[in-house]
């Protein structure tokens, strides 16, 4: 597990020390560095998975770079390199990236100067354990993609393209590993096992009840889902688009999270898209939950709810020890590390950082005092 991150001449770091937990949240202001901390473990993964001397900057776990000059920090001197360090409770990994060839800033691509000897903590892990989520997630399909993976490397993909066939693969038993869901994951009210009925009752939990159905679609290349509810005429089944966003971008999210074991890296950004507030901090509680189960969990968010949701799983649930979170806000200024005690209590609280009721409250109040 990732015990901490450095990070050198990368985007809009010069130098950065980042604190690593099992679960780790990341929020702030826009361009504040939330995404380039996150696309620098995905470089990382790229070169720990990767028997390559070259990084794509475009394309692989969806990442959109650009050029070469766009990820090395402004104030580089000549031949400088990127750097990217992480830290475990027993050693270190350490890559080292160059322009790529030819010697030139419009570049496609990164060279890989250096690699860690051994397998690198977290970023290394077989698939499906380390899992990235990006914001940018499937809206309602009635069709979606199929991996043409061994069955059991299969995760959700990067933006859940891949969340109905790893359901139908579960329930066809067309995998030899992560085929139940660990008691730890188990929700409160349901004692199945399987991840389909699990995925069922946290999602009825956190977005609306619904029943899932996930089947692979012979002969197109394709698989669907499908959600039923139970109504006063009886139950009627659902097609994505009829069940509002919510349901197709939280859904990856949940089933990423059941299918996790001990040792496994989970990203995730945005969890909120598309959610009510009650949904986002219960999705934050869940989130939680996962981390507190041995896993490493990363979670990008501009939701207070989220947040407020990791904190009761701290202080409620007692589902993650306090000592296992920490919360990086980043602004214009840098990165701030917040951490939480077990009230879920955070030990202090920067401005910026998640005021903006507080201020509008205030002006609506001097706004009434003033007629």
């Amino acid at each position: 597990m990732i015990s901490a991150l450095e990070v050198k001449r990368f985007k809009c770091f010069a130098s950065a020390f980042f604190d690593m937990r099992p679960l780790t949240v990341l929020t702030g202001v826009n361009g504040g560095g939330k995404s380039s901390l996150i696309q620098s473990l995905l470089l990382a993964r790229l070169a720990a998975t990767e028997d390559t001397r070259s990084l794509q900057l475009n394309g692989p776990l969806g990442l959109a770079l650009g050029e070469a000059r766009d990820v090395l920090h402004w104030d580089h001197d000549e031949g400088a390199t990127i750097e990217v360090r992480l830290h475990d409770d027993a050693a270190e990994a350490t890559w080292q990236y160059e322009f790529g060839f030819p010697e030139t800033e419009r570049a496609l691509h990164l060279n890989v100067l250096s690699v860690p000897p051994s397998t690198a903590p977290g970023v290394g892990a077989e698939p499906p354990g380390f899992t990235y989520l990006c914001a940018e997630r499937l809206g309602p399909r009635d069709m979606l993609s199929l991996s043409a993976e061994e069955p059991d490397s299969i995760g959700v993909g990067v933006q859940g393209e891949y969340t109905a066939q790893v359901l139908a693969l579960r329930e066809t038993r067309s995998v030899s590993r992560r085929r139940t869901v660990r008691p730890a994951l188990h929700h409160p009210r349901s004692t199945a096992t399987q991840p389909r009925l699990q995925a069922e009752a946290w999602a009825s939990d956190i977005i609306r009840p619904v029943q899932i159905t996930a089947q692979l679609a012979g002969g197109v290349m394709a698989s669907t889902i499908r959600f039923a509810e139970t109504r006063p005429t009886g139950e009627e089944v659902l097609r994505p688009a009829n069940t509002g966003f919510g349901v197709s971008y939280a859904l990856p999210v949940i089933v990423a999270g059941l299918l996790t074991e001990p040792g496994d890296l989970l990203i995730v950004e945005n969890p909120e898209a598309h959610l009510h507030p009650a949904g986002q901090s219960k999705l934050g509680r869940f989130l939680a939950r996962v981390a507190g189960s041995g896993v490493q969990v990363v979670v990008e968010t501009h939701s207070d709810h989220v947040l407020n949701g990791a904190r009761l799983a701290v202080a409620v649930d007692r589902a993650i020890r306090a000592s296992d979170m920490i919360t990086h806000y980043f602004d214009h200024d840098g990165p701030t590390a917040i951490g939480i005690n077990d009230k879920g209590e955070l030990d202090h609280w920067p401005g910026g950082f998640f005021d903006q009721i507080e201020t509008d409250l205030g002006q609506l109040a001097r706004a009434r005092r003033g007629r």
